[in-house]
């Protein structure tokens, strides 16, 4: 359905659904700045509304950016945790009052992620359009992050199987499969954007989408009748990582130097 929501509060349901609110504040005022020039974004871009949406500019969903209302936000928490924690997220949101992103004097679209994995990507190498203020930078501070590292175990057959139901010509069986796949091109923040298997091109994000992956930072390893998919990273990598800014803030950062980090070469304006 489509509602009507305050737009100061429907920034404060945002944050408090895209990051914990335990981060940094500094970080909390990133997201907070982060949600305010996507949500204009799109209102500019689709003022009569999303296809997708029944009308509506955007969704509440990680299509767009996670909202949920306050009510929702207690009940799946708690009335202590709202006597904790509103007064942080309302700090995030009211001491960058106005504030928003833009590039050469046009809003920009303020992609984010949960975890880089060590370095974020160009947007050319996961969508299809270069855009100058999302590029690939360093993002060394995650070290916390709880989905930095992961693998998942899968026997072969089952490997065999995933891939042979979007590609079902391949010739792959136990005994030639470490033969039969080839690493293809990595992107410059270490992501794969392809492989080959028996030949065939497949694109990182394919493999992400066929095995669930947390991300196309991965490798195989294969043993015995078992293969091990290790990934780093948590999303798309692309604009801010949640975690890197996590860190930063953790290492004395404000949220303008973590916002001009991750975005390239942007400034901050201010909206009345």
């Amino acid at each position: 359905k489509v509602i009507v929501i305050n737009f100061v509060e429907y920034l404060k349901g945002v944050v408090a659904s895209e990051m914990p609110v335990e981060f940094n504040i500094e970080a909390l005022k990133a997201q907070g700045v982060t949600a305010r020039t996507y949500l204009l974004y799109r209102l500019k871009k689709y003022p009569d509304g999303h296809p997708d949406h029944l009308g509506a500019p955007l969704c509440t969903s990680t299509h767009c950016q996670v909202w949920n209302s306050k009510e929702s936000l207690i009940a799946s928490h708690s009335e202590e945790w709202y006597e904790n924690s509103w007064g942080k997220i309302e700090e995030a949101v009211n001491s960058t009052k106005g504030q928003i992103l833009v590039y050469e004097g046009k809003i920009i679209e303020p992609l984010f992620h949960s975890t880089s994995g060590g370095r974020t990507e160009n947007s050319e190498d996961v969508f299809s359009t270069s855009v100058p203020y999302l590029r690939s930078v360093e993002s060394p501070y995650e070290s916390d992050a709880p989905r930095l590292h992961a693998s998942v175990k899968i026997s072969v057959d089952e490997f065999i199987k995933k891939l042979k139901s979007s590609y079902v010509n391949l010739d792959i069986s136990k005994n030639n499969l470490s033969e039969k796949i080839k690493l293809g091109e990595v992107s410059e923040g270490g992501k794969i954007k392809t492989i080959y298997v028996d030949g065939t091109e497949i694109t990182g994000r394919e493999i992400r989408t066929i095995f669930n992956l947390n991300s196309t930072n991965f490798s195989f390893i294969q043993s015995g009748n078992e293969i091990e998919i290790v990934t780093t990273g948590y999303g798309h990598g692309v604009g801010m990582s949640q975690w890197g800014a996590e860190g930063m803030a953790g290492k004395g950062y404000g949220y303008l130097d973590i916002l001009k980090h991750y975005f390239t070469n942007i400034d901050i304006a201010k909206i009345k």
